[in-house]
């Protein structure tokens, strides 16, 4: 017998596993954070990729445009913005001609309180701020990409004379990967702008970890080639939030260095696929809620065989999460009524929704959590367990008794990709 410990959030469970049936937990290989973050953007940014150092971009009397991420962002902005500040007054520009833009992109728009929790007193205290509001009318139209969105985005950042974007690059469900062209699309986009490109969510190609071919993608970086973005301050971090890496100069190569380094952590190669995933999300805050718990089914989906069993480990203390969620479930029963309402109203929560009624159609769910199962299974058509082992007990019920196993202790950071499906 296998015993192998998983995240349940604050604490971990134990899954025992008979060894014949244990193909292997399927782990990511992080780094550690760098030991002076600091050090690692001030490096980045005087040896930039494909560009001038930040400090020759700029001249004095430019108006600079510095573009950071809300509170869903997990981009350390606190971290980044301070030293672009002194690259930009070392070479003559005054705080007074510089303006952080908070992306908002179809998030409601920072509050005052909430600015200094994300880039800190000081910055507040040097320059202007402004929260980008993309239900303004007050935008400023740069033109239509090759799939047919127009771009509208926030005017402070159009009409600045240096626009430069920071930001993090990790795993997207739909658009690959978050980070570098993020920051403008959906970033500082209007409205209507974020609506057209996201509806592309259910299109062929738009999946998590794939660039090429992928709609959402490619509607982003032709979004931030209108938009000339003259400077990119991206970083990765781990899964406790360290910076790993940092990345400055021409956003391009900002962003596919940036994916380099988290393929390298998280795209984790398997050899077969499973009838069996157990999968942890990676504890709390990663399994507070069911919505947030969806993104470890997701990427357990690579590993497990189409009729499957997926055991999700999610503690859920916060029971299902956003009403939102709980509502999509409730009004629209079937996925085509789902992606209708996608198409003409896109909701990050709905889509969340949608991704797990869309992962019920290929496989079964066994939830082990604290959630009542009048939601868990009335609401939302998951099998539920209250201990993992009872899960594996019905997953070999249901898969066979000679049923294979991967396990996957961080299923919210784990990419497994399958090279030879059996």
């Amino acid at each position: 017998m296998v015993e192998v410990w998983l995240p349940y959030g604050k604490t971990e469970v134990c899954a025992r596993i008979p060894a014949r049936n244990f193909l292997g937990a399927i782990e990511v290989r992080e780094k550690p954070g760098v030991s002076s973050p600091r050090a690692e953007i001030e490096r980045t940014l005087k040896e930039p990729l494909g560009t001038k150092p930040l400090g020759e971009t700029v001249k004095r009397g430019n108006k600079v445009a510095i573009v950071v991420g809300d509170e869903t962002s997990p981009a350390p902005s606190f971290m980044m913005v301070p030293p672009i500040l002194d690259e930009l007054s070392l070479a003559g520009v005054r705080d007074d001609d510089v303006t952080v833009i908070f992306a908002c992109g179809a998030n409601r728009p920072v509050e005052p309180g909430e600015m200094e929790k994300l880039v800190g007193g000081e910055v507040l205290k040097r320059v202007a701020t402004v929260s980008h509001n993309p239900g303004s009318e007050d935008q400023a139209y740069l033109g239509k990409t090759s799939l047919g969105t127009e771009v509208y985005v926030n005017r402070s950042f159009a009409e600045a004379d240096v626009r430069i974007l920071t930001g993090a690059v990790a795993l997207h469900p739909f658009a690959g990967y978050g980070g570098g062209r993020e920051g403008v699309l959906p970033g500082v986009s209007g409205a209507r702008t974020v609506q057209s490109t996201r509806r592309r969510c259910l299109d062929p190609g738009a999946e998590v970890g794939v660039l090429e071919g992928n709609p959402v993608h490619q509607d982003m970086v032709e979004a931030a080639k209108l938009a000339r973005v003259d400077f990119a301050l991206n970083v990765v971090t781990n899964s406790r939030r360290e910076v790993v890496g940092a990345f400055a100069g021409d956003l391009e190569q900002v962003f596919r260095e940036g994916v380099k380094l988290v393929d390298e952590m998280y795209k984790v190669s398997v050899e077969r696929r499973a009838e069996i995933v157990v999968v942890s999300p990676g504890g709390d805050p990663l399994d507070d809620s069911l919505c947030h718990a969806v993104q470890g089914v997701d990427h357990a989906l690579n590993a497990v065989k189409k009729g499957g069993v997926v055991v999700l480990v999610a503690e859920c203390s916060g029971g299902y999460g956003p009403e939102v969620f709980y509502d999509w479930t409730a009004k629209f029963k079937g996925l085509k009524d789902m992606e209708r309402e996608l198409k003409r109203r896109f909701a990050s929560e709905g889509h969340t929704t949608y991704r797990l009624m869309r992962a019920l159609q290929k496989v079964r769910i066994i939830l082990v959590s604290v959630m009542p199962d009048y939601y868990a299974v009335n609401t939302f058509n998951l099998r539920t367990a209250r201990a993992v082992n009872d899960a594996l007990r019905e997953a070999f019920d249901l898969a066979g008794k000679k049923a294979k196993v991967w396990t996957m202790p961080q299923g919210s950071f784990t990419l497994p990709t399958v090279q030879a499906s059996k």
